[in-house]
């Protein structure tokens, strides 16, 4: 389904994105990230925070690392703020890229199974399936964070993936 090198180019546009995505919050009022701008998961901060989370869980099912506290519910509160948010962000996505980076094919083959708190039972699925979910869990959301930051009068990063840097930097 899917190859080591699709997951490392995966890895860095994901920090390619989440760098413009720094940038953008650094250049707002803190009122404006949290702001509730009625989007699923409240504002561009607790957007970001659920991503973040997100990531840290599947990460943690995938490379056996540490798992975020709390479940979906409570996961627009990972930080508090923006600050806290960029240097979370910037380990998380460290985390990803080496992961992806030490990736054989044979890594992404056969099944994953894992809790799910949000369902309330245990989960079987291909590990690829999964692989490809957390890359485009992250698009998913950080396209509902460029349309608050278009809402709310800021620049919105370029998301197009054949506009990513051939040569990072990707952190």
């Amino acid at each position: 389904m899917i190859t080591p090198e699709y997951c490392v180019a995966m890895a860095r546009y994901n920090a390619w994105q989440n760098r413009q995505l720094k940038a953008a919050f650094e250049a707002l009022p803190a009122a404006e990230l949290t702001k509730n701008r009625k989007a699923f998961f409240g504002s561009l901060l607790g957007t970001a925070n659920h991503l973040l989370w997100g990531d840290l869980m599947w990460m943690s099912r995938f490379d056996g690392g540490t798992a975020p506290e709390g479940g979906i519910g409570g996961s627009t509160g990972l930080c508090e703020t923006g600050l806290a948010w960029s240097v979370e962000r910037f380990r998380a996505d460290a985390r990803i890229l080496l992961w992806a980076e030490g990736l054989h094919a044979v890594d992404l083959v056969g099944d994953l199974t894992w809790w799910s708190g949000a369902l309330g039972r245990e989960m079987r699925k291909p590990r690829s399936l999964c692989v490809v979910h957390m890359f485009n869990h992250q698009t998913h959301h950080r396209g509902q964070i460029h349309a608050m930051l278009t809402a709310a009068g800021a620049v919105a990063p370029v998301s197009d993936l054949p506009f990513m840097p051939e040569d990072g930097p990707w952190l």
